[in-house]
């Protein structure tokens, strides 16, 4: 055993070898990007937690969601870091089945957070009920158009498990419950603002007497949005979004927007972390937890609840 630990302390001191001893346990976050405002605010709350819990958190992801290729590399190389655990929001559903399962084998645990995946793999699985958000977002729009009419839906990116139920639970609510609300246009804006707004812009243009449209995530809200602008019917097509901004906040007090279906991304990326701490310690996290989804309107807008739901502290931990 001596010379063992004697052989050991001399390669720590090779030159360009290091030894260091974790001072603490490492979970690494990986989003399904970096760049839109939920994402952001999901970071903001997996360092809340890291700080609650003495974790350190690591933060990586592809710069698009549509990248499936650099976010399996991005967990390949964690799993190769030996971190303690990992947070994953797979930007599909499949895609992303064999390196979650490597991970599994290597014993790091992974907690699933924002969208789904095809495997039981994981620790948790924390997210939006998405279908339920889609079925909220479709009860606003029959409420709202009551007197029926075309309305049409922009998606998000095929594959994707979350947005696709949001879509799923609005068009299945739209023709169970709206039967005056025909769904006369689908497309997907994959998750881009320039590509949302031009399918937006098309869809208007094929549809001028459009009387509402859906949008399953910030990207496609913002493209609705401006392509409404463009043609002098904000406020006239009736926009139902999903997901906030401080841009759409601002157009939902203009009357731009009529109401965005908002989620706590500060929750869950906290609870995507808390639930990885917790199997550390010998904890048994539920398998699956809901961070709820809430309507958010012109009119409750100021409510502090509201308030705090749209306006997270992300600079407080983002500096």
């Amino acid at each position: 055993m001596k010379k063992i630990l004697s052989i050991a302390l001399l390669v720590c001191l090779l030159p360009g070898v290091t030894c260091k001893k974790k001072s603490k346990p490492v979970i690494a976050v990986v989003p399904k990007a970096q760049a839109h405002i939920f994402w952001q605010t999901v970071h903001a709350g997996a360092i809340a937690a890291g700080r609650e819990l003495g974790v350190e958190i690591r933060w990586n992801g592809p710069a698009s969601e549509i990248d499936f290729t650099r976010q399996i590399n991005i967990v390949d190389d964690f799993i190769n870091q030996r971190v303690d655990g990992i947070a994953l929001a797979p930007s599909h559903g499949e895609s992303l089945v064999s390196i979650v399962e490597r991970a599994a084998q290597e014993r790091i645990p992974v907690t699933i957070f924002d969208s789904g995946i095809q495997t039981e793999k994981y620790v948790t699985y924390v997210s939006t009920d998405n279908y339920k958000g889609g079925v909220l977002a479709a009860k606003r729009m029959g409420e709202i158009l009551r007197e029926g009419g075309k309305i049409a839906m922009i998606g998000t990116i095929p594959g994707s498990v979350s947005t696709t139920e949001r879509e799923n639970g609005f068009r299945n609510t739209v023709q169970q419950e709206f039967p005056k609300l025909q769904i006369a246009a689908f497309q997907y804006g994959m998750s881009d603002r320039a590509k949302g707004l031009d399918v937006a812009n098309d869809i208007m243009t094929a549809h001028p007497d459009l009387a509402g449209i859906f949008c399953s995530n910030e990207s496609g809200t913002v493209g609705a949005v401006q392509a409404a602008k463009s043609k002098g019917v904000a406020g006239k097509i009736k926009i139902v979004g999903f997901d906030t901004s401080p841009t759409l906040i601002e157009d939902l007090e203009a009357g731009n927007i009529d109401s965005l279906v908002v989620q706590n991304p500060f929750r869950m990326g906290y609870l995507a972390v808390k639930t990885l701490v917790d199997y550390i310690r010998g904890k048994t996290p539920e398998k699956r937890i809901d961070t709820g989804a809430t309507v958010v309107t012109a009119a409750n807008l100021k409510e502090p609840a509201i308030k705090e739901l749209v306006d997270p502290p992300i600079q407080k931990y983002l500096k």
